[in-house]
Formats: C-alpha cells, structure tokens, sequence
C-alpha cells in the first residue's frame, strides 16, 4: 500500500538558548503568559524572551505567532540583540510556512541563519538551515532539501542542542521517506529516536513514531502503522500540536480505507479537514478536501465529490506559488557555489602572487575581483534570461496544444500557418442538452458557467481517453471528432464508445436525488463521411472541420430522442458488426430529404 500523502515536515522548535532546560512547544505556556503579554510590564532581556516564549508555543493561532514573532523581531533591533533577532526571524518562518507562505518562509529563515552566524550560534544557525530544507523538500526541490539537511546536520553537530539536531535528523529522515527511501528514512529515525529517547523529549518521540508509522504504511505493515501512529497523535493532543496531527489522520485514513472500511476513512479525512479549518492550515485544508473529493467518487456520489473537489482546488491556488520557491531555492544554490568558485579562485592567485611586490599583489587582486563580478554577473544575466524564455516558450506552447491538435500546433509553429487537409473517412459527433434554453434564463452567469463546465469537462475526459479530438463547444452543444491525424484507425467503433460512456454519464447525474438542479436530458448524434480539416483566422484562430459530413451529423443530433445515440447510414455500415442497432427507418430531414437513421442500443 503507497499512502497518498503531500510531503510534510514538522519543524520542532530548539529550546530556550540561554541555559540548558529543554522546553517543547505547549500551547499551554502560551495562554498563561498571554496575560503578563497584555500587561505590558516588561522591559528589556525580560520583554524579549515573553515574546520569543509567546510565539514559540503559540501553535492553536498562527497568524498571532506570527505578530508575536515580528514584535520580537523589531524589538530585538532596536536593542541591537543578534540572538533574539535570529530566534525571532525562526519564529516568523515558521509561522509562515503554517499559514502556506512558503516564499516569505524561506526569506525569514536565511535571516535567522545570517543573524546566527554573526555571533556563532551553532544552534540557531543549524535550525534555521533545517527549516530552509524542509520548505525546499514540501516544494518537491529534493536535491536542495538534502543540501541543507545535510549543512545543518553538520553545523548541529558542533553544538549541544540535541533537540536541535534530533529535529534536523527526524527531518532529513521524512524528507527520504517522501521520495520512498524508506530504508534510508529509517536509519535517520533511528538515531533521532535514540536522542528524544535519551532527552524524554514527548514532542519529538510523538513524530518520530508518527514517521516511523508512515513508513510501515508505505511497506504494507498495517497494524504496526496504526499503532504508532495513534500513539503520535495521542502523545501530540496533550501538547494540542494540531499541524502534525491533522496529517497523521489523513495517513489514518488511508490505512482504513486499504482496509475496506470506507466510513472509518471519510471520518478520518473529515476530523483532518475540521481541525485544519480551526487553525487555519491551508496545505492540510487543501489535502483533507482532495482526499474526501476522491473517496465520495468511489463511493459514486458524484455531487459531494464535486463540491469537495472544488473546494480543494479553491485552497490549492490560495497556497503562495511553489515555484517561486523552487526557483528561489536554485537560485540561492548557484549563488553559494559561485561564490565559493571566487574564493577558492582568489586563494589561489594570491598564492601564484606572494613573490610579488605588495603593490603589484594589490593591484592584480583587485582586478581579478572586478574581472570575477563581471562574469559572475554577465553569467547570472544570461542563465536568468534563459530560464525565463524557456518557461515562456513552454507556457506558449501548453496553450498552443490547449487550442489545436499536436499535429496542427507543430506545423503551426514551423511554418506560421495551416494548410487545410481533406480526410476521406471522419466520424463527427453533435450533443446538446434538450430544454437547456429555458433552464439557462433562469441562472446567474456563475452558475451557468458552472453548470456547463460540469458536464463538459468529464465529456473531455471521455473523448481525450478513447483518442478523439474535441472541436469545440457552441452554448449547451459539444462537438467532436475521430479519425483526424494520424489516428485513422477504428474512429467509429471509438465514437460510439465515447457516445455511451457520455450518455451514461448524463443519466447516472439524472438519477442522483442530491443533484437535481443539475440534470438535463441529452441528444446525440453521429455521422461518418468526408471532411476538411483547418485553422480559422489570424487572430483567437480556431480548429474546425467543415463539409457534409459535419452537417448530416448536426442533423442526427437534431433528429435524435433523449438519452439516444443516432446515427446515419454511413456509421451504421462501420460498426453494424460490433454494436446492436435499431433501424428508425428513412426520417425526413430539413434540407436533406429522406435519410436512414439507426439508434445505438446502449441501455
């Protein structure tokens, strides 16, 4: 069993650095030391470390941790205190990263690490790198989340800040298990076990045994995966750390749901989804909706799996983009190694240069620095414009294939324009909804759009699965196409295919009692013949398709019954063999005179 998870990690705050009792995060402390807070009585030292204590056990609100931690912050300047002011920028990335401000995050946490390295805090400066990576390792940036695990695991090493170290390893560790590492993932819970066990440190046992549960539900081990981690979430509710354990009851949900224990599941999914809501965690708001979205699809409620879905999609773009990260993070990596380059090139002239006059040795440095920020910045310059007119290029080219078939798009580009094609066998489709006219005055422009969007975009579906092209849509009407480019083969036994699955949709919609307002009844219609293939216009160009073909297929459409698939002669002689068919006999058509018509027997 895989558990469907987003990569999470759970940054453990170090303890108070001015002595050596370890202190985890407790909401508890927090609501006590609220009233000296409103008090204001406090000076000094005394008003620093209320501050730091209020937003580091601050978990139940972490918008308020976050105000704590920027009064520290502007506090600690103006006192000139450098280890506050680091403690104070860790609190305002951690806060961030709670609230899914993933790029203001990373900002915070190299300050914390700038303000650390100044006055040799190994401690704080070690903490802030492992957050920096575990931000990088939530935006799938692996290969940088293991650089700064592995530089904070380093610095960590050279302190006494076991909790610190602990925390960096467990981290590194979920990060392994998130790219399914699971045998490396254990060792690193292995020795961060060994250290909470040593320190009686609750809060990091909690999600050692939490992770370490993880890894038994991603190996099969079921039983073994539950028990640890209700022991982490137990262990986790008394300190009331509510991010991990809303975490920790989607992983639950999964575990009862490759159980077949469908309704144990949704709970799960559901006690996951409230307490996100209650302290506003968008990442775990975002999962709980998706998950629930997917298991009331299983459950083939339709309606309910919508609205969730929709909700998921909601909080999935409120989250700060995570490529701004990605891109910060390689960035910032380059930078790094592009200054250690110039140190190490400096280094070396300087030593090629020790038997020159102390005049010479200057002058040589000194143009060798301006010749190395040149490059530096001329090569920064060409690889910034570079990424940028690649991802350009790519994002034109999505839309592009978004408008036109591959085919198309592809000649489109090489050539600047399209030359019409004629295809001597094309099987067209037509729907429409009956009685949508009169159902559509009576909506706001919202709903409608909604409406549509709802049907239209599982009839893509259909269509992009059996290998169809979809042409466009006109109001209520959806139209679409087989046997264009280069798959020719079998179009018309792979239109009615996706006629019935399209037909089945509607109806099983239509019997929903929870979905009334959505349902209509559908007409279809379907002819095979000869067609011209081409784009419209030089401007919002369009793909269409013209010829009898396309308008005898409009007419079966028009000539169809709800809920029926009719087709003409044409397609009739194609798949007479493969489908049952129901001869309407010859039904006079506008325009066209006398035509045989066949409905699909699809029921």
């Amino acid at each position: 069993m895989i558990v469907n998870r987003k990569a999470y990690f759970l940054i453990i705050g170090f303890f108070c650095l001015f002595n050596s009792t370890i202190i985890a995060q407790d909401q508890r402390i927090a609501d006590s030391l609220a009233g000296i807070y409103r008090a204001d009585t406090l000076k000094g030292n005394e008003k620093l470390e209320l501050l730091r204590e209020l937003s580091f056990n601050e978990v139940k609100d972490n918008q308020r941790s976050l105000q704590y931690a920027e009064e520290l912050i502007q506090l600690s300047e103006k006192m000139g205190d450098y280890p506050y002011l680091s403690q104070g920028y860790y609190q305002k990335g951690s806060a961030h990263r709670l609230l899914g401000n993933l790029e203001e995050a990373v900002k915070a946490f190299f300050k914390s690490a700038e303000f650390a390295r100044k006055i040799n805090k190994f401690s704080l400066e070690g903490s802030a790198y492992g957050a920096i990576a575990s931000v990088y390792s939530i935006t799938d940036n692996h290969k940088n989340a293991m650089l700064y695990y592995n530089k904070a695991i380093a610095t960590l090493r050279k302190d006494k800040d076991k909790v610190a170290l602990a925390s960096t390893i467990l981290n590194a560790g979920d990060a392994l298990l998130t790219k399914k590492k699971y045998d490396s993932a254990l060792v690193y819970f292995k020795e961060s076990g060994e250290i909470f066990e040593q320190l009686n440190y609750a809060t990091g046992k909690a999600y050692n045994l939490g992770n370490i549960g993880m890894v038994y539900a991603n190996t099969g081990k079921k039983e073994l995966a539950e028990k640890n981690i209700n022991e982490a979430i137990h262990i986790l509710q008394e300190s009331e750390d509510y991010y991990p354990i809303s975490v920790y009851l989607m992983a639950m949900s999964d575990i009862y749901l490759e159980k077949g224990q469908w309704q144990a599941a949704i709970d799960y999914s559901k006690r996951s989804l409230t307490l996100a809501k209650q302290y506003g965690l968008k990442e775990q708001i975002g999962d709980a909706n998706k998950k629930i979205a997917e298991l009331y699809e299983q459950a083939g409620d339709s309606v309910l799996s919508y609205k969730y879905y929709k909700s998921y999609i909601i909080y999935r773009d409120s989250v700060v983009n995570v490529k701004n990260v990605q891109q910060m993070g390689d960035l910032r990596t380059n930078y790094e190694v592009s200054q250690k380059q110039i140190e190490v090139d400096l280094l070396d002239q300087k030593r090629k240069n020790q038997r020159n006059i102390i005049i010479a040795t200057a002058i040589a440095l000194f143009l060798i620095i301006l010749m190395a920020i040149g490059l530096y910045r001329r090569n920064n310059f060409i690889r910034k414009t570079k990424k940028i007119i690649e991802q350009e290029r790519d994002r034109s080219d999505s839309l592009l294939l978004n408008i036109l078939p591959e085919e198309t798009a592809a000649e489109l580009k090489q050539n600047g324009a399209v030359k019409a094609k004629k295809y001597d066998s094309v099987t067209v489709l037509f729907t429409d909804f009956k009685g949508f006219t009169n159902y559509s005055e009576k909506l706001s422009p919202e709903a409608l759009v909604e409406t549509v969007s709802f049907y239209f975009s599982r009839f893509d579906e259909i269509v992009e699965k059996h290998g169809l092209e979809k042409i466009k849509t006109i109001g209520d009407a959806y139209m679409c196409a087989g046997g264009l480019h280069s798959n020719t083969e079998d179009h018309a036994k792979r239109m009615i295919l996706a006629a019935i699955e399209i037909a089945a949709f509607v109806e099983k919609t239509k019997k929903d009692v929870s979905a009334s307002e959505l349902t209509f009844d559908i007409r279809i219609g379907i002819n095979t013949g000869p067609v011209v293939a081409g784009v419209v216009g030089t401007k919002k160009f369009a793909y269409d398709i013209w010829g009898d073909t396309v308008n005898v297929a409009s007419r079966m459409e028009t000539m169809s019954e709800p809920g029926k698939i009719n087709i003409g002669e044409n397609t009739y002689e194609l798949v007479k063999d493969t489908f049952e068919c129901e001869y309407r006999g010859e039904i006079a058509v506008k325009n066209r005179g006398a035509m045989k018509m066949y409905f699909i027997n699809n029921n």
